[in-house]
């Protein structure tokens, strides 16, 4: 086993993996921008190295930075945590030339999920049920309308490079697949620096769901269960649970078996994720695979009891992996809740600045129910112009509970937190 890693991010990613780090007598080395000096990231590693400037072009996202510091430090391995480095080819490739592990899948099953259009011809080679479209290459904006006519609207323009909801499009007519079109390749060169965009049908009220994989280097490949990600703002998750409400247990076996017949197609060997748009008739068609460890992880660790982050480190280090399908069961139900500065009053856009006030819950597991507070930042800490506005990701979970007769009331969590000028505040909606 590793006796020192570094986590190449920041934020409550890296808290959160340096939690696991620490059970496992694993010593830590942050890296931080000149904006992160007093993170609290950096605060709870064993050694912290300054990489750079502010802007994570300048810092979070230069391999030869995080390479030279795990050359000073002695670190033997790398999480990259998500977003950043964590899905760039060549990042694991430069660690493997000087000697260190990645702690993630191999480069090449990166590069064949990392494209979505290469990805969804994988998933089809592997018998994977995917949404009807056209994955070739789209000449121009009649080219775009030509094909969406024959796939029958509505129909989604997507960058073949993108995420995050950039490059993306939905179109309901001839005259929207035009526009869409060149809008999708105009976001998605700005964004990515590839403009190739692909078509496909467009799910009337889409739930999505995703599949939870995890496989080692020996070939073995289980699934753990899947997440709902439908509730969604902008193309981009704000609540996340596990299990779905939509899925049965036949419906939930056909998806995490073409889930692992993908993952084995393209010898994956670490935790990702099997993305999938469903029908509320339960039918489900493949989106994209993340070949990373997901922002909403935590709600699968709390229904399997699985701790994936040390999973992804043992499989690292060349370990068997110790869970078989049979051992996987999902118990109770967990809700994942993020928490962002953003001025409401605004359109929600980021609220920078100091965090003068922030009462989080209580971390607890008490009478069936746990909850866990995935955070990066404290009271006074500051809320960057430069990163994402998250500040904690708060997750419950409780077994199922008697049926409504019997069911008490109980009181609500809140989570509030105020940054100088603005007050955020997580709320319904």
């Amino acid at each position: 086993m590793f006796k020192t890693i570094l986590i190449a991010n920041r934020g409550e990613i890296a808290c959160r993996v340096i939690k696991t780090a620490r059970l496992m007598g694993i010593e830590t080395v942050a890296v931080y921008s000149e904006a992160d000096r007093d993170a609290l990231h950096v605060e709870m590693a064993d050694e912290a190295v300054l990489i750079g400037l502010a802007a994570a072009a300048e810092s979070y996202l230069v391999i030869e930075k995080i390479v030279e510091a795990c050359r000073k430090t002695g670190a033997e391995a790398v999480h990259p945590g998500y977003g950043f480095l964590s899905e760039r080819e060549a990042f694991p490739r430069a660690l493997a030339d000087a000697g260190i592990v990645f702690i993630g899948p191999n480069p090449s099953a990166i590069a064949a999920m990392g494209d979505k259009i290469e990805s969804k011809k994988a998933a089809a080679h592997a018998k994977v049920s995917t949404v009807p479209g056209y994955l070739g290459v789209i000449e121009d904006d009649k080219h775009a309308v030509k094909i969406a006519d024959e796939i029958g609207y509505p129909v989604m323009i997507k960058a073949s490079a993108g995420g995050g909801g950039k490059g993306m499009r939905i179109a309901h007519s001839v005259s929207e697949v035009a526009e869409g079109f060149n809008l999708a390749k105009a976001e998605a060169k700005a964004s990515f620096g590839d403009d190739r965009v692909f078509i496909e049908k467009f799910i009337v009220d889409p739930r999505h769901i995703e599949i939870q994989v995890l496989g080692d280097k020996h070939g073995n490949v289980i699934y753990l269960g899947e997440r709902e990600c439908s509730i969604q703002r902008r193309n981009q998750k704000v609540i996340e649970e596990a299990p779905s409400p939509l899925l049965d247990e036949v419906t939930r076996r056909k998806m995490g078996e073409q889930a692992v017949a993908l993952a084995k197609a393209v010898n994956y060997d670490s935790a990702g994720t099997v993305e999938f748009v469903a029908g509320q008739d339960k039918s489900f068609y493949f989106l994209e695979m993340n070949t990373r460890l997901q922002v909403e992880h935590p709600v699968t660790e709390m229904v399997t009891g699985i701790d994936l982050v040390e999973q992804m480190i043992r499989v690292a280090a060349g370990e068997k992996l110790q869970i078989a399908q049979k051992d996987v069961h999902l118990t109770g139900w967990a809700v994942e809740s993020r928490v962002y500065a953003e001025d409401p009053f605004r359109n929600f856009l980021p609220s920078i600045g100091r965090l003068v006030k922030y009462r989080p819950p209580t971390e607890s597991s008490f009478d069936g129910v746990t909850v866990r507070n995935d955070t990066g930042v404290q009271e006074g800490g500051e809320i960057s112009m430069f990163y994402d506005p998250m500040i904690a990701k708060l997750v419950t979970h409780g077994r199922r509970g008697p049926p409504p007769s019997r069911r008490r009331r109980t009181r609500s969590t809140r989570s509030m937190s105020t940054a100088s000028g603005t007050t955020s505040r997580s709320c319904r909606r």
